[in-house]
Protein backbone atom coordinates (compact mmCIF):
# COMPACT_ATOMS: atom_id res chain seq x y z
CA UNK A 1 0.00 0.00 0.00
CA UNK A 2 1.19 3.51 -0.73
CA UNK A 3 1.79 6.30 1.26
CA UNK A 4 1.05 10.27 1.47
CA UNK A 5 3.17 12.77 1.77
CA UNK A 6 4.21 12.85 6.12
CA UNK A 7 4.35 9.09 5.30
CA UNK A 8 0.72 8.49 6.36
CA UNK A 9 -0.88 5.53 4.69
CA UNK A 10 -3.18 5.97 1.17
CA UNK A 11 -6.68 5.32 2.12
CA UNK A 12 -7.71 2.43 0.22
CA UNK A 13 -9.61 2.75 -3.08
CA UNK A 14 -12.48 0.34 -1.41
CA UNK A 15 -12.49 3.25 1.34
CA UNK A 16 -12.72 6.00 -1.07
CA UNK A 17 -15.58 4.29 -3.24
CA UNK A 18 -17.92 3.48 0.08
CA UNK A 19 -17.40 6.90 1.43
CA UNK A 20 -18.31 7.88 -2.27
CA UNK A 21 -21.18 6.48 -2.10
CA UNK A 22 -22.54 7.25 1.46
CA UNK A 23 -21.93 10.69 0.55
CA UNK A 24 -24.48 10.29 -2.81
CA UNK A 25 -26.83 8.58 -0.01
CA UNK A 26 -26.53 11.65 2.48
CA UNK A 27 -26.40 14.42 0.13
CA UNK A 28 -30.24 12.67 -1.58
CA UNK A 29 -28.10 11.78 -4.73
CA UNK A 30 -29.63 8.20 -3.92
CA UNK A 31 -32.89 8.61 -2.51
CA UNK A 32 -34.65 5.91 0.24
CA UNK A 33 -35.95 3.40 -1.77
CA UNK A 34 -33.43 3.80 -4.70
CA UNK A 35 -30.99 0.96 -5.82
CA UNK A 36 -27.68 1.66 -4.99
CA UNK A 37 -25.72 0.56 -8.46
CA UNK A 38 -24.78 -3.19 -9.19
CA UNK A 39 -21.68 -4.80 -8.98
CA UNK A 40 -21.03 -4.47 -12.52
CA UNK A 41 -21.79 -1.11 -12.65
CA UNK A 42 -19.51 0.21 -9.70
CA UNK A 43 -17.18 -1.90 -11.70
CA UNK A 44 -17.25 -0.05 -14.61
CA UNK A 45 -17.83 3.35 -13.13
CA UNK A 46 -14.77 3.19 -11.02
CA UNK A 47 -12.69 0.88 -13.01
CA UNK A 48 -11.79 -1.83 -10.45
CA UNK A 49 -12.27 -5.32 -9.72
CA UNK A 50 -15.44 -7.06 -8.07
CA UNK A 51 -12.82 -7.73 -5.21
CA UNK A 52 -12.81 -4.14 -4.26
CA UNK A 53 -16.46 -3.22 -5.31
CA UNK A 54 -17.72 -5.94 -2.94
CA UNK A 55 -15.17 -4.53 0.38
CA UNK A 56 -16.87 -1.33 -0.87
CA UNK A 57 -19.96 -2.18 -0.06
CA UNK A 58 -19.20 -4.25 2.93
CA UNK A 59 -18.32 -0.62 4.44
CA UNK A 60 -21.39 1.08 3.01
CA UNK A 61 -23.80 -1.67 4.36
CA UNK A 62 -21.96 -0.80 7.99
CA UNK A 63 -22.85 2.60 7.68
CA UNK A 64 -26.82 1.75 8.44
CA UNK A 65 -27.83 3.51 5.45
CA UNK A 66 -29.01 0.43 2.82
CA UNK A 67 -30.46 -2.99 2.72
CA UNK A 68 -29.19 -5.71 1.30
CA UNK A 69 -31.45 -8.68 -0.08
CA UNK A 70 -29.78 -11.96 -1.47
CA UNK A 71 -30.69 -11.53 -4.95
CA UNK A 72 -32.37 -8.73 -5.11
CA UNK A 73 -28.84 -5.93 -4.12
CA UNK A 74 -28.73 -3.30 -1.51
CA UNK A 75 -31.51 -0.50 -1.57
CA UNK A 76 -31.40 2.86 0.45
CA UNK A 77 -33.15 2.95 3.28
CA UNK A 78 -36.07 5.18 4.41
CA UNK A 79 -35.24 5.54 8.43
CA UNK A 80 -34.75 9.06 9.37
CA UNK A 81 -32.63 9.19 12.53
CA UNK A 82 -35.31 9.77 15.59
CA UNK A 83 -33.84 12.09 18.52
CA UNK A 84 -33.43 10.60 22.00
CA UNK A 85 -34.40 12.56 24.80
CA UNK A 86 -32.95 11.19 27.75
CA UNK A 87 -33.36 14.17 29.79
CA UNK A 88 -37.03 14.47 28.67
CA UNK A 89 -38.53 11.10 27.74
CA UNK A 90 -38.95 9.99 31.49
CA UNK A 91 -40.17 13.10 32.92
CA UNK A 92 -42.91 11.91 35.57
CA UNK A 93 -45.83 14.47 33.70
CA UNK A 94 -45.17 11.68 30.79
CA UNK A 95 -46.24 8.88 32.81
CA UNK A 96 -49.76 10.80 34.93
CA UNK A 97 -50.49 11.35 31.04
CA UNK A 98 -50.60 7.84 30.31
CA UNK A 99 -47.47 8.16 27.85
CA UNK A 100 -44.46 5.51 28.37
CA UNK A 101 -41.40 6.64 27.53
CA UNK A 102 -41.13 5.32 24.00
CA UNK A 103 -44.59 6.93 23.15
CA UNK A 104 -43.60 9.92 24.60
CA UNK A 105 -40.41 10.24 22.50
CA UNK A 106 -41.78 8.88 19.15
CA UNK A 107 -44.87 11.52 19.81
CA UNK A 108 -42.51 14.65 19.75
CA UNK A 109 -40.91 12.90 16.89
CA UNK A 110 -44.11 12.91 14.96
CA UNK A 111 -43.68 9.09 14.09
CA UNK A 112 -46.31 6.33 14.62
CA UNK A 113 -45.17 4.23 17.01
CA UNK A 114 -46.33 -0.09 17.74
CA UNK A 115 -45.00 -2.32 20.71
CA UNK A 116 -44.85 -5.99 20.41
CA UNK A 117 -44.27 -7.72 23.81
CA UNK A 118 -42.20 -11.02 22.79
CA UNK A 119 -42.46 -12.49 26.39
CA UNK A 120 -43.28 -11.73 29.70
CA UNK A 121 -42.70 -13.96 32.69
CA UNK A 122 -40.16 -15.70 35.20
CA UNK A 123 -36.64 -16.00 34.52
CA UNK A 124 -33.07 -16.30 35.97
CA UNK A 125 -31.56 -13.15 36.15
CA UNK A 126 -28.32 -13.11 34.19
CA UNK A 127 -25.12 -11.99 35.94
CA UNK A 128 -24.70 -8.55 34.42
CA UNK A 129 -28.15 -7.87 35.31
CA UNK A 130 -28.34 -9.37 38.67
CA UNK A 131 -25.00 -6.81 39.52
CA UNK A 132 -27.10 -3.94 38.56
CA UNK A 133 -30.25 -5.01 40.95
CA UNK A 134 -28.62 -6.11 43.74
CA UNK A 135 -29.59 -9.93 43.84
CA UNK A 136 -27.77 -13.09 43.32
CA UNK A 137 -27.02 -14.43 39.49
CA UNK A 138 -29.57 -17.19 39.04
CA UNK A 139 -32.22 -15.67 40.81
CA UNK A 140 -35.82 -15.75 39.58
CA UNK A 141 -37.07 -11.79 38.14
CA UNK A 142 -39.79 -10.52 36.31
CA UNK A 143 -38.60 -10.10 32.62
CA UNK A 144 -40.67 -7.92 29.67
CA UNK A 145 -39.07 -8.35 26.21
CA UNK A 146 -40.36 -6.08 23.25
CA UNK A 147 -39.80 -4.75 19.89
CA UNK A 148 -40.36 -1.72 18.95
CA UNK A 149 -41.52 -0.29 15.58
CA UNK A 150 -41.40 3.39 14.46
CA UNK A 151 -43.82 4.06 11.03
CA UNK A 152 -43.79 -0.07 10.71
CA UNK A 153 -40.14 -0.71 11.28
CA UNK A 154 -38.19 -2.24 13.60
CA UNK A 155 -36.02 -0.11 15.07
CA UNK A 156 -35.30 -1.22 18.82
CA UNK A 157 -35.62 -4.59 21.28
CA UNK A 158 -35.78 -4.07 24.76
CA UNK A 159 -35.70 -6.66 27.67
CA UNK A 160 -36.64 -5.16 31.55
CA UNK A 161 -35.86 -6.98 34.52
CA UNK A 162 -36.93 -6.42 37.44
CA UNK A 163 -36.69 -8.05 41.18
CA UNK A 164 -39.32 -10.38 42.13
CA UNK A 165 -40.16 -9.18 45.48
CA UNK A 166 -41.34 -5.74 44.16
CA UNK A 167 -43.29 -7.13 41.20
CA UNK A 168 -45.54 -10.01 42.84
CA UNK A 169 -48.24 -7.73 44.26
CA UNK A 170 -48.10 -5.84 40.81
CA UNK A 171 -50.38 -8.16 38.74
CA UNK A 172 -50.43 -5.12 35.72
CA UNK A 173 -47.12 -5.88 35.28
CA UNK A 174 -47.61 -9.76 34.09
CA UNK A 175 -50.37 -8.27 31.28
CA UNK A 176 -48.81 -7.59 28.05
CA UNK A 177 -49.99 -4.38 28.43
CA UNK A 178 -49.52 -2.26 31.99
CA UNK A 179 -51.50 0.06 31.35
CA UNK A 180 -51.30 4.29 30.62
CA UNK A 181 -47.70 5.25 31.37
CA UNK A 182 -45.96 1.72 31.57
CA UNK A 183 -44.39 0.00 34.05
CA UNK A 184 -42.27 3.09 35.24
CA UNK A 185 -46.00 4.31 35.89
CA UNK A 186 -46.99 0.93 37.59
CA UNK A 187 -44.04 0.62 39.76
CA UNK A 188 -44.71 4.47 41.20
CA UNK A 189 -48.52 3.64 42.14
CA UNK A 190 -47.23 1.17 44.14
CA UNK A 191 -44.90 3.43 45.83
CA UNK A 192 -41.46 3.06 44.35
CA UNK A 193 -40.98 7.02 43.08
CA UNK A 194 -38.16 7.73 40.79
CA UNK A 195 -35.07 9.28 41.82
CA UNK A 196 -33.16 9.25 38.39
CA UNK A 197 -32.21 6.67 35.36
CA UNK A 198 -29.09 5.94 34.50
CA UNK A 199 -27.78 5.00 31.41
CA UNK A 200 -24.44 3.07 29.63
CA UNK A 201 -23.98 3.05 25.99
CA UNK A 202 -21.91 1.05 23.74
CA UNK A 203 -21.91 1.17 19.72
CA UNK A 204 -20.89 -2.00 17.71
CA UNK A 205 -21.81 -4.52 15.26
CA UNK A 206 -25.21 -6.35 14.84
CA UNK A 207 -24.78 -9.90 15.26
CA UNK A 208 -26.67 -12.24 12.40
CA UNK A 209 -29.67 -12.47 14.66
CA UNK A 210 -29.46 -8.87 15.40
CA UNK A 211 -29.33 -8.02 12.19
CA UNK A 212 -32.56 -10.25 11.60
CA UNK A 213 -34.69 -9.06 13.95
CA UNK A 214 -34.12 -5.06 13.29
CA UNK A 215 -34.23 -5.62 9.76
CA UNK A 216 -30.59 -4.62 9.65
CA UNK A 217 -28.05 -5.89 6.94
CA UNK A 218 -25.47 -7.99 8.80
CA UNK A 219 -22.76 -5.98 10.34
CA UNK A 220 -25.09 -2.54 10.74
CA UNK A 221 -24.16 -0.47 13.76
CA UNK A 222 -26.24 -0.87 16.66
CA UNK A 223 -26.09 0.64 20.31
CA UNK A 224 -26.17 -1.35 22.96
CA UNK A 225 -27.86 0.52 26.03
CA UNK A 226 -28.30 -0.91 29.42
CA UNK A 227 -30.50 1.83 31.83
CA UNK A 228 -30.85 1.09 35.79
CA UNK A 229 -33.73 2.52 37.08
CA UNK A 230 -33.47 3.49 40.83
CA UNK A 231 -36.02 4.98 43.27
CA UNK A 232 -35.67 7.78 45.70
CA UNK A 233 -34.37 5.00 48.30
CA UNK A 234 -31.18 4.39 46.18
CA UNK A 235 -32.40 0.54 44.93
CA UNK A 236 -32.58 -0.39 41.34
CA UNK A 237 -35.86 -1.92 40.46
CA UNK A 238 -35.54 -2.48 37.18
CA UNK A 239 -32.59 -2.87 34.33
CA UNK A 240 -33.48 -2.17 30.88
CA UNK A 241 -31.11 -4.02 28.37
CA UNK A 242 -32.02 -2.37 24.88
CA UNK A 243 -30.21 -2.44 21.60
CA UNK A 244 -31.51 0.14 18.85
CA UNK A 245 -30.55 0.47 15.49
CA UNK A 246 -27.86 3.10 15.44
CA UNK A 247 -28.87 5.04 12.20
CA UNK A 248 -32.87 5.15 13.88
CA UNK A 249 -31.56 7.27 17.20
CA UNK A 250 -29.54 10.33 18.04
CA UNK A 251 -28.74 11.00 21.55
CA UNK A 252 -29.43 14.25 23.70
CA UNK A 253 -28.26 14.65 26.83
CA UNK A 254 -28.32 16.93 29.44
CA UNK A 255 -25.82 17.73 31.42
CA UNK A 256 -25.90 20.02 34.55
CA UNK A 257 -22.71 22.69 34.61
CA UNK A 258 -23.08 23.36 38.52
CA UNK A 259 -22.07 20.68 41.48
Amino acid sequence: MGTTVGGERAVPRYVQIADEIVQQIRAGVLKPGDMVPSESELVDRYGVSGGTIRKAMVEVRASGLVETRHGKGSMVKARPPVRHRSSDRFRRSHRRGGKAAYLAESEQAGATAKVSVLYVGPMEAPTGIADRLGVEAGVQVLARRRLYFRNGTPVETATSYLPWDVVKDIPELFAENPGGGGIYARLEDHGHEFAEFIETLQARPASKAEASELALSPGAPVVHLIRNAVTEEGRVVEVCDTLMAADQFTFEYRIPAAD
